[in-house]
């Protein structure tokens, strides 16, 4: 099994080599998948959001049956380490798992806006482009509700619907991600192998 992790690591390197270079730097080495365990955290909280057609779902539709990668945005957010640093690495996970087929199909993004006054659904659309359905801040609104305040966080949620990883932009490598996602595959893998 840790062959076969290593394995999909290495298939996916290419992938996001050419990504890497419009990212920070990794300030350490991401360990191997597998190397460690991912804990849970808590169970990620639903809600009423709407879709990129402007209809009405819970959150939580969109956060079982596939390893979830959230994150929240706004459309004008301008600050490199936040809502662009997430696209950046977003686009870079999804060229990885396209180039690597034992991901395929394990993975979904979903992209929240937390400024629903100017991120209609239409805004939405435009903004993720072919993306369409898919990031996480701490977020402070002024009084006067005109600017918003932000710390990224991307939170890697399981087939269950667990948060196991948060990622703030000192965190938020395609790499790391990737590893994350392969370890959780793995787990779900030693898991079955251990029922009876």
């Amino acid at each position: 099994m840790k062959g076969a992790a290593l394995l999909a690591a290495l298939v996916a390197a290419p992938a996001l080599a050419h990504h890497v270079e419009l990212l920070p730097p990794l300030q350490f080495v991401p360990p191997r998948p597998g190397s460690y365990q991912l804990h849970r955290i808590m169970p990620a909280p639903d809600g009423r959001v709407l879709d990129v057609d402007g209809r009405a779902a819970r959150l939580s539709q969109y956060l079982h049956d596939r390893i979830t990668l959230l994150g929240f945005i706004y459309t004008t957010c301008a600050d490199p380490d936040g809502c662009p640093l997430a696209y950046r690495v977003f686009d870079a996970l999804k060229e990885a798992i396209a180039a690597t087929p034992r991901l395929q199909g394990q993975v979904r993004f979903v992209t929240l806006s937390f400024d629903p006054a100017r991120d209609t659904p239409e805004a939405m659309r435009r903004y993720a482009g072919s993306r369409v359905v898919g990031f996480g801040q701490d977020v402070r609104v002024t009084a006067a509700g005109r600017e918003l305040s932000h710390v990224l966080k991307v939170f890697l949620i399981d087939r269950r619907g667990d948060i196991r990883e948060i990622y703030s932009s000192n965190f938020l490598h395609p790499q790391s991600v990737l590893n994350d996602i392969e370890t959780l595959l793995l787990e779900e893998g030693k898991s079955r192998l251990d029922r009876p």
